[in-house]
This record gives C-alpha cells, sequence and structure tokens, in this order.
C-alpha cells in the first residue's frame, strides 16, 4: 500500500529543518517528513572546540522566539537533563558551541517526523496528481545504496545547508590525498597531525579562522609557535556586536532588505561583511591575550598575522612542504611562504540546489543574475502551474539579506513558513521587533509638525 502524501516533506535536517520540524510537530493535521542523508544529527563537528560559544543567545535556539511554551525549549532540555540550576548560575548568555550541538542532537532524537540515512535524489512536480514526487535512496550504515523508494507531498521545504567553500588556488592541494591542506570544517579529525607539522599557515580572518589559530597557539610551545594567519580582509576587525547593530537581524530588517529592488540588495550584501564574517571581541581579545602572555619573559612569539592577503597560487615542494604564492591587496606586493600545513578557514558556501531540482527547472523564475527568486515567505517563485510551494531555508543571502544563515532567525523564518503553509497564524507574529525603522514609508513617514510654544494667560486678578 502506498503511503499518503505528506503536507510537507523536508530536504536535510540542519539546525534550520530541525526548528521547521520541531514547530511542525504539534500542529493538528499537519504531516511531515524530513530526509537526510547523514545516520544522525551533526552541526560542524570539526569546529566543536571546547572554549567556542554560538554567536547568538540561548534564547535564539530552535523554536523559542515563535513559542517560547514548547517542549522543545534550550532550557527545557537543561530541565530534561537535570541541569537548570547549575545552568542558572553559570550565567552564559552564549553558550557553548558543543551544548547547543547536544541540545539539538536531545531534540532531533524524540521527533517522529526525522529520517537519517535517507539521500533525497530527485524532486519533481506531477501534474496529473497535483503533487511532488520525492525520490529517495535508503542508505545502511556505511552509507551505501540501500533499497529505492517515492514520497508524494504537497509542498517541499529544502534546508540542505552549506559546503565549505575552498579556494580555487587551494583546491588541488585539498583533494589531493595526504596533503595536509584541510579546511576548517575537518579541523578536530586532523589536528594531531596539524601540531605535529613544523609551520602551520590559517588561511581565513572570519570567526572560524581566529578559533582555529587560537586553539593552535595555544598548544604550541613558547617561542616555538611557527604560526602564520592571513585573509583577505583589511583588518583582524571585530563583529558588529552593538545592540541597534543587532536589528539587522530582526523581522523587520529583513523584511526591509526583500522589498529593495535586486541590484541594491546586490550591492548592500558585501557592505554588511562584519555584521556576520568577522570575529567575535572576545575571541580577539583571548588571541591578544595569548599572544601578550608569550612575551612576559622577553621576545615575541614565533607568530605572523597578516590582513589583506591573498592566495593567488599554491604547489607542492616536495613531501610535506607547501608553497603559497602571496599578494597584498593594497601594497600589491607579492612574496612566497613556504609552510608544512594549511587551514583553510575560508567559510562555507550554499550547496548547490540546481541537480536536485533539475526537473522543476521549467518552471522556475529566476533574476537577473539567475538565482532563484524568493518570495516573503520564503517560497520559490513557480509557475502557477504548480499548485505546491518549494520553500527554502538559508537559500536566500540575495533576497533576504545577511540575517539567512543567522540562528536567531530560524524559529521566525520556521512560523513564516508555517504559517503560510497552514493558511493561519498558527505562530502569531510580533507586529514590531526593533527600535531601529529601517526606510522611509511615504504614506505615514511624516515629520510631526513643530510645537507650538505654550501661551500662559494669567488669570483676572492677575494673581
Amino acid at each position: 500500500m502506498s503511503t499518503p502524501p505528506r503536507d510537507l516533506v523536508g530536504v536535510g535536517i540542519g539546525p534550520f529543518n530541525l526548528s521547521l520540524a520541531a514547530l511542525a510537530h504539534p500542529l493538528p493535521g499537519l504531516s511531515t517528513a524530513f530526509y537526510d542523508r547523514s545516520p544522525r544529527f551533526t552541526w560542524h563537528p570539526g569546529l566543536l572546540l571546547d572554549d567556542a560559544t554560538v554567536q547568538v543567545p540561548f534564547l535564539a535556539d530552535l523554536v523559542t522566539l515563535a513559542d517560547p511554551t514548547s517542549p522543545w525549549t534550550f532550557l527545557n532540555h537543561l530541565r530534561a537533563r537535570d541541569r537548570l540550576y547549575p545552568f542558572y548560575f553559570a550565567e552564559h548568555f552564549h553558550i557553548r558551541r558543543t551544548e547547543y550541538d547536544a541540545y539539538c542532537r536531545w531534540v532531533a532524537d524524540r521527533l517522529p517526523a526525522l529520517h537519517f540515512g535517507h539521500r533525497v535524489d530527485t524532486v519533481r512536480w506531477s501534474p496529473e496528481r497535483a503533487l511532488f514526487e520525492v525520490g529517495l535512496t535508503r542508505l545502511d550504515p556505511e552509507g551505501r545504496a540501500a533499497s529505492a523508494d517515492r514520497v508524494h507531498a504537497r509542498h517541499l521545504v529544502l534546508g540542505v545547508g552549506t559546503e565549505p567553500r575552498v579556494p580555487e588556488p587551494l583546491r588541488p592541494l585539498a583533494e589531493a590525498p595526504g596533503v595536509p591542506v584541510i579546511h576548517s570544517d575537518d579541523y578536530l579529525a586532523h589536528r594531531d597531525t596539524l601540531l605535529a607539522a613544523g609551520h602551520i599557515t590559517v588561511v581565513g580572518t572570519g570567526q572560524s579562522g581566529a578559533e582555529v589559530f587560537l586553539d593552535l597557539l595555544r598548544h604550541r610551545p613558547v617561542g616555538r609557535e611557527r604560526l602564520h594567519w592571513i585573509g583577505r580582509t583589511g583588518a583582524f576587525a571585530p563583529m558588529e556586536y552593538s545592540k541597534l547593530g543587532l536589528e539587522h537581524f530582526t523581522p523587520d530588517h529583513t523584511r526591509y532588505f526583500h522589498a529593495l529592488p535586486e541590484p541594491v540588495r546586490d550591492r548592500l550584501v558585501p557592505a554588511q561583511w562584519q555584521l556576520h564574517k568577522a570575529i567575535d571581541a572576545g575571541t580577539v581579545a583571548a588571541i591578544h591575550d595569548e599572544l601578550y602572555r608569550r612575551t612576559l619573559h622577553g621576545g615575541w612569539p614565533d607568530t605572523v598575522l597578516t590582513p589583506a592577503v591573498h592566495v593567488r597560487t599554491a604547489g607542492r615542494l616536495g613531501p610535506g612542504r607547501i608553497e603559497l604564492h602571496l599578494e597584498h591587496t593594497v601594497q600589491r606586493t607579492r612574496t612566497r611562504l613556504t609552510t608544512d600545513a594549511v587551514v583553510l578557514a575560508t567559510g562555507h558556501r550554499p550547496r548547490p540546489l540546481d541537480h536536485l531540482l533539475a526537473p522543476l527547472d521549467p518552471h522556475l523564475r529566476r533574476d537577473h543574475a539567475g538565482r532563484l527568486r524568493v518570495d516573503a515567505h520564503f517560497r520559490l517563485d513557480l509557475d502557477p502551474s504548480v499548485t505546491g510551494g518549494v520553500y527554502v531555508q538559508n537559500a536566500e543571502l540575495h533576497t533576504h539579506g545577511v540575517g539567512a544563515p543567522d540562528l536567531g532567525l530560524a524559529a521566525w523564518r520556521s512560523a513564516v513558513i508555517l504559517n503560510h503553509l497552514t493558511g493561519r497564524q498558527a505562530y502569531p507574529q510580533p507586529a514590531r521587533t526593533a527600535f531601529t525603522t529601517f526606510g522611509l514609508h511615504p504614506r505615514t513617514a511624516q515629520v510631526p509638525p513643530a510645537r507650538r510654544a505654550v501661551r500662559l494667560t494669567p488669570p483676572a486678578d492677575g494673581t
């Protein structure tokens, strides 16, 4: 017997689709299923360093900002683990990354709609059934194909996440077996090998680069650190973390950004890099403190920290040696750096959707740059012949701005999707979320009239 169609099928189970699954779980009459090829929930395991914290407060968990009464809150996770009082006295507004990962795994282990060990191969629209057909491959514990399956859905949500970005000059080395050029996503798995190398270079001046550099520095002997840290940005810049600056990660700013013309949005995203691609100020301070500590007995640590540098080309110099050809983006000077190992803290890029969506391509509408158009409800723009919706999570930076990859907007975006999909306010939304008013609204934004001076008329008796 064929399985009845689902109301919603999710592709990928990262934090964003996990948030959607958690908020969908209590809604009556809503049938959902989420699939991921991994055997279990994982969240950047190579960067779960002991002291690394999540860059959003613990209230920005999977559900709280949409429904603080949900059983899937971080605080309820603490209660289930009998850890509420220790957390209360610890006074941690920003929790450790390992703790966030444990919380997500706690939720994932308890939601019945999640199906790990399933690879989604294709999705296509069936006009005869007015449903999406989702082709699946069930994987065995070793990740090998075991059996094929197919499910039908009225709507889809794509949360396939990101993949490591490797600069083209370093791609051949990163893909070659046995060459110690690794992405920071795999850092912990290779840390012992890296620490045994004579000289290490970290490429990338964002948060991951800072965390990797600090961890390597702490594990190298004083005076024999032999570390280089380089990156394209013009400075080892701190994250913009002022209270009004953080209002760029509100629904108010997201709606404002989505309404801007496409060329304006394209100019704005790179200009706002310090809102989401810089370094947490605490990490910057910890690096400086560690470097300073190593000067207490005289001398300077054997480290070189140089911003505004990019790698032009790279190659091998015999077994175990790597040569990087560098260029300073301001001076326009060039040099060569010989190193024994390279960590690429060069960020992530959205995992391509083209292969998955190929059968839907004739129905998809794109912008002038060929990117998928995404409406205000996080739904792909499809021609009217497709009556189902395809929603996306963290694939809309070009349409919704810097909040797209931010964990703090996960619950809100999930609520928007569920409200639109169900046609009701399953999760009521606040009318206003920021003190900042983004943009002028000609029909309502008027300069208030000047306040007239009040003239007090003395009483008739002159008192």
